[in-house]
C-alpha cells in the first residue's frame, strides 16, 4: 500500500485554493502506474516522492495531469515541499530549505511554519522565455473565450505565448467583470491553443496593485485550474514584455479561483536587472486535508 495525502495550496483556508494529492514512497512506480493514479485522483495535479538520485537533495518528484506528465509545476511544489517540511516538524514554529528535484531540474523552497500555518516559496528552475506557438489576436481570443474585441488587451498588454517547463498563451483581459464572464469556447479555443502549441490559456486582469487571473487547460483535463503556481511564475515574462515592471525587487500578488468558489492567493517575487529577468520565485500557503493509503495498480 501507497501513503498518500491531499492539501489545498495557495490557501490558508481549508476547502480553498489548488487541491492536491501527494503519493509517497513512489520510487517502485511506473509511468504508466503514475498516470493511472493521477487519473484515479482526477485533480488538476498529483506528485510523486521518490528518493533523490543526490542524497544532499530532499526527494525526486514527478508530476502529472489526469491525462500527462508535466516538467515542472507550482502547486505541487509548494504543496509537497509543505508536507515533507511538517512531517520533519510536526509541532511548533520552524524555517526550512527543500530542494525537490524535478523533471525541469532542481527547485530550491523555502519553507515555514508561523502561528500554525505553514507557507513556502520556490525559486522557479527556469526563467521563463519566448515560446515559438502563436499568439491569438484580440478578435481570435474574444472569440475563444465568449467575449467581445474590446474586452481582450489593457495598456501596453496583448496577448503572448511564453514557457518556462510548460507554455502558456496569455490574454489580457480589460476588466474582472469580463474576466468573469470568460468561459471556454470551441473550436474556437481548440484552434487557438493548437496555433499557441500548448493546451493552457491564462487570462489576467488589474486588480488593484497586482492581477486577477483564470486559467483554462481542458484539453489536458482540466476546465479551469483554481491555481497555477506554473503560469504565474511564467506571467513574469508576460509583465515584463507589456512594461510593468521594473528593474530591481517586483512583489505581485495574484488572485486565482475565486470564480470558482476557490480562491486562491499566490504571491509572485520577480528580479529583474537592465531589463532582463533575473529570478521568479513564487510562494503560497497550504491546508493539509485528508492521508490514507491506496492500492497501487498492477503493473503494466
Amino acid at each position: 500500500m501507497l501513503e498518500f495525502h491531499t492539501l489545498d495550496v495557495f490557501t490558508q483556508d481549508a476547502y480553498a485554493g489548488n487541491p492536491l494529492a501527494v503519493v509517497l514512497g513512489a520510487d517502485g512506480l511506473s509511468t504508466v502506474q503514475m498516470q493511472t493514479i493521477a487519473r484515479e485522483f482526477n485533480l488538476s495535479e498529483t506528485i510523486f516522492v521518490q528518493t533523490p538520485d543526490d542524497p544532499a537533495h530532499t526527494a525526486k518528484v514527478r508530476i502529472f495531469f489526469p491525462t500527462a506528465e508535466i516538467p515542472f509545476a507550482g502547486h505541487p511544489t509548494i504543496g509537497c515541499a509543505i508536507l515533507l517540511a511538517e512531517m520533519l516538524n510536526p509541532r511548533g514554529d520552524f524555517k526550512m530549505d527543500i530542494t525537490l528535484e524535478e523533471v525541469a531540474g532542481l527547485v530550491p523552497v523555502n519553507v515555514w511554519r508561523e502561528h500554525g500555518t505553514s507557507h513556502a516559496e520556490f525559486t522557479a528552475p527556469v526563467v521563463p522565455f519566448t515560446h515559438d506557438g502563436i499568439a491569438p489576436t484580440a478578435k481570435q481570443a474574444a472569440a475563444a473565450l465568449g467575449l467581445t474585441e474590446t474586452d481582450i488587451g489593457f495598456d501596453a498588454h496583448h496577448c503572448g505565448v511564453w514557457q518556462g517547463g510548460p507554455a502558456f498563451i496569455y490574454i489580457p483581459i480589460t476588466s474582472r467583470e469580463a474576466l468573469t464572464k470568460a468561459r471556454v469556447v470551441n473550436p474556437e479555443l481548440a484552434n487557438a491553443t493548437e496555433a499557441g502549441s500548448t493546451n493552457s490559456v491564462y487570462l489576467y486582469c488589474r486588480n488593484g496593485d497586482g492581477y486577477s487571473a483564470r486559467m483554462f487547460a481542458p484539453n489536458d483535463g482540466i476546465y479551469e485550474d483554481p491555481a497555477t503556481g506554473s503560469a504565474s511564475a511564467i506571467l513574469a515574462a508576460q509583465l515584463l514584455a507589456s512594461g510593468d515592471l521594473r528593474d530591481g525587487v517586483n512583489d505581485i500578488a495574484l488572485k486565482q479561483g475565486e470564480d470558482m468558489g476557490r480562491p486562491s492567493q499566490i504571491a509572485l517575487s520577480v528580479d529583474v536587472a537592465s531589463g532582463k529577468i533575473e529570478a521568479v520565485r513564487i510562494g503560497g500557503a497550504a491546508m493539509r486535508i485528508s492521508n490514507g493509503s491506496l492500492q497501487p495498480p498492477l503493473p503494466e
